[in-house]
């Protein structure tokens, strides 16, 4: 009897799925609607009665259609189309997820909700569906342009980021804190797990698939090519991991074998039919009643999802080197919420710390969304050709003067090869501006803790809507990473310039594109704008546990923001102070032998009979404060050279780099002849030659 309703489920679904695919075919729209709409009649919310005897059933051969999707992805995106597309895609998805973290965070507080909610909200916005767009892709046929390698790496990131959102997710609702070393121990296990699967499979998959292909029949191919998918995905749920990211492994595994062309032909029709459930099982989702009592909220998600998700990945793209038509087709290709989004808000309701309507809602604004992607991918070209009439005069410069001097990433036959010291330069400003953020994290992680403590043991004399002692633990974390925060921002300026002279200077980048040449300041202003952006974003997100009421916040970030203007640079130089006696202390546990070599290594610049020495101070407001050394080409334009750099309070910097900042309070010892030294005054003081 089971068997019999078992057929019964399969032959309504496949019945109404290919009548709605014929319809929506013949009206040339995205066959996946069609699905939705079939899943939707049949489901348990529309018709007067079930249609549907084991609804089960139904979700879990959409599980199949997940894993199908995905093992399809991967025979199509191979290892070496997700390392080119990689630093892209890091930089999309980051900020992407940063952004709509934070913005599905603020909405909840709008709403009211409890902030338990409104995190949870905030994740479930983050994730985009990875088998909506690939099938969505599918049907437009897109699967194999530039943008769409783009989207699918973006994908994959977005995945793994997922898995330690989870971890992150479940320490806080369990504990009420960041669980900083769950989130670790997570990444460690899944960077193994990556290692092992990729490594392992290489080495066998493809000899073995080459063996099978000399029978030269399809269904022993399929078969042992379905063994793989189902296999690796079984080893990924056994880990703990999502089975989709397993299917993804195997297709990619299976991708560089020969056969590879051969296997995607026999399991295209398998992966369709398991695909078509899936679709089927999100409409059968859809409660009419939820979205009338919830409409607001669901409209106004689903704005927040379409254009925040529109905005940072085409952001992210552009920023990385890629055309703005390319960035504006990535952004309108991951603009929606699907299966993972609802993977982390089970997880809140099985924790019992988010209310219950928050999985309706999911699944409404998943489904509004999966309507709207195909018309979004489709009609990208034409909305970006309305916005570059629209646009004002000064954006479109900006935008075009931007992409031609970094050059588009995928164009370039080889990576820039740097010079020695550039690398330094880089190697050393990444450790540093890394050591400073993980500071700041530590700060902001042990803040919950304090509040917890100080709720305990401090009378509530504060007025509820102060924030209470929570406010003020905020308040003082926020004061102590101030002068973190000042030099990171300092570092990020500095950094920003270095990555522009690299991209667009030939001299500093060998390899680079050749219409990298020009003005870096468009460039360098751009990069840093956008590491303000994240550094503010990571900072709201740490936070959120003891994040006051938002005028209490906002009042406190003006006195805070009085205060840096105030005393920026007396935080530079206790920065500086705490810099210098770590390199101290370092120095001083260096090995003799390298103290000797130290001592024996021959004076800077020996042999300059005609040479003078000259002091010049950095007042304040000088043109050159905040410039590196190499971007007021110092010894380009006068000849002379800076050989060190006394800076109150910290040690003196001998023979400065070109990529040393000078700052207002520096006394610059310049080395030249007097013609050099007077011009090289002028420059620094800010007369005209």
């Amino acid at each position: 009897m089971h068997a019999v309703a078992f057929l019964q489920d399969i032959a309504l679904v496949m019945i109404i799925a290919g009548l709605t695919t014929v319809i929506f075919h013949r009206l040339r729209q995205p066959v996946v609607l069609g699905y939705i709409l079939a899943g939707f009649i049949i489901g348990p919310h529309t018709p007067p009665f079930p249609l549907v005897n084991d609804k089960h059933t139904i979700e879990v051969m959409s599980e199949l259609g997940v894993i199908m999707l995905m093992f399809g992805l991967g025979l199509h995106f191979s290892l070496k189309d997700l390392a080119k597309v990689g630093p892209t895609a890091f930089v999309a998805a980051s900020l992407e997820i940063l952004t709509m973290l934070a913005a599905g965070y603020g909405l909840g507080r709008l709403f009211g909700w409890s902030k338990l909610d409104s995190l949870f909200l905030g994740a479930i916005l983050s994730i985009s569906s990875t088998t909506i767009i690939i099938k969505a892709l599918q049907d437009l046929g897109m699967t194999r342009e530039g943008f769409a390698k783009l989207i699918f790496g973006i994908l994959i990131v977005e995945d793994i980021l997922a898995i330690a959102m989870l971890a992150l997710l479940s320490g806080i609702a369990t504990t009420g804190q960041l669980a900083v070393t769950d989130v670790v121990t997570t990444m460690g296990r899944l960077a193994v797990f990556l290692a092992v699967v990729l490594v392992a499979g290489l080495l066998v998959v493809p000899r073995v698939l080459r063996y099978i292909d000399r029978f030269k029949n399809g269904e022993v191919l399929l078969i042992a090519s379905l063994g793989v998918c189902f296999g690796v995905s079984l080893v990924a749920a056994r880990m703990g991991y999502s089975v989709a990211l397993g299917a993804f492994l195997a297709g990619a595994i299976v991708a560089e074998a020969r056969e590879r062309g051969k296997i995607d032909r026999v399991v295209e029709p398998v992966r369709d039919m398991f695909s078509a459930i899936f679709f089927v099982a999100i409409g059968m989702m859809i409660e009419p009643a939820l979205l009338i009592t919830y409409a607001v909220p669901i409209l106004v998600i689903t704005a927040v999802v379409i254009v925040g998700k529109i905005i940072t990945c085409a952001v992210g793209t552009f920023i990385t080197g890629h055309p703005p038509k390319t960035a504006l087709r990535v952004g309108m290709g991951v603009s929606q919420i699907g299966e993972f989004s609802f993977i982390i808000a089970s997880l809140g309701l099985s924790l019992g710390v988010i209310s219950k309507f928050l999985y309706p809602i999911a699944v409404a604004v998943s489904a509004i969304t999966t309507l709207l992607t195909p018309f979004l991918i489709k009609n990208s070209d034409r909305f970006g050709d309305w916005l570059g009439r629209v646009a004002p005069d000064r954006l479109r410069r900006y935008v075009s003067s931007y992409g031609q001097r970094v050059g588009d990433p995928t164009k370039r036959k080889k990576p820039p090869v740097l010079p020695a010291e550039v690398k330094r330069m880089l190697r050393r400003w990444g450790v540093m501006t890394g050591l400073n953020v993980l500071l700041i994290t530590g700060i902001f992680i042990a803040a919950p803790f304090v509040a917890l403590r100080g709720e305990q043991w401090i009378p509530r004399v504060f007025p509820e809507w102060s924030g209470g002692v929570r406010s003020l633990v905020w308040l003082a974390a926020t004061a102590a990473a101030l002068p973190l925060i000042v030099v990171t921002v300092q570092k990020l300026r500095a950094g920003s310039m270095l990555l522009a002279e690299i991209y667009t200077e030939p001299s500093l980048a060998i390899g680079a594109s050749k219409h990298t040449t020009g003005d870096p300041v468009i460039v360098s202003r751009t990069l840093f704008t956008f590491g303000n952006v994240l550094l503010g974003l990571w900072l709201v997100l740490l936070s959120i546990a003891v994040l006051p009421p938002w005028p209490v916040a906002l009042s406190s970030l003006v006195l805070l923001g009085l205060l840096v203007a105030w005393r920026w640079r007396a935080f530079t130089r206790l920065y500086a102070r705490g810099q210098a006696a770590l390199e101290e202390t370092l120095q001083d546990t260096a090995s003799d032998a390298d103290h000797d070599e130290q001592e024996a290594s021959p004076p800077v610049l020996p042999g300059l009979f005609n040479a003078q020495i000259l002091s010049v101070d950095i007042k304040p407001g000088s043109p050159v404060a905040g410039k590196m050394i190499v971007q007021i080409e110092l010894r380009t334009a006068t000849g002379a050279s800076a050989v060190a750099i006394d800076r109150p309070d910290v040690p003196s910097i001998i023979n400065p780099g070109p990529y040393e900042e000078l700052l207002s309070g520096d006394k610059v010892i310049l080395l030249g002849r007097p013609e050099q030294l007077e011009a090289a005054r002028k420059l620094l003081e800010g007369e005209p030659a």
